[in-house]
């Protein structure tokens, strides 16, 4: 056999490595629920100043967590929450901005 077989660790929702990563799965929780609520909100044109906020916000977080994320996982999630935070902040600025 060319190649030598490993034996799986199991299979972490948060952590390919078998490591904790807290800061990590911190930061893609708040960046995907600010994503979320960004992209809600923003589809109601007087939520603009809150779907602004939240998205500038998951913006933010999301880009830090891709600075210091580890795993791929960690990395697909802050990705799904960047766009929907980056959708969210447009829309918010197209209706009204920040304020």
């Amino acid at each position: 056999m060319a190649q030598a077989m490993r034996p799986d660790p199991g299979h972490s929702l948060f952590a390919t490595d078998g490591k904790p990563h807290p800061l990590q799965d911190t930061l893609m929780g708040v960046t995907l629920f600010l994503g979320v609520l960004s992209f809600i909100t923003a589809q109601f044109h007087s939520l603009h100043a809150l779907a602004s906020w939240a998205g500038l916000i998951g913006i933010v977080a999301g880009a830090y967590g891709q600075f210091i994320s580890v795993t791929t996982r960690e990395r697909f999630v802050l990705i799904v929450g960047l766009g929907a935070s980056a959708v969210g902040f447009y829309l918010g600025m197209f209706y009204g901005g920040l304020t």
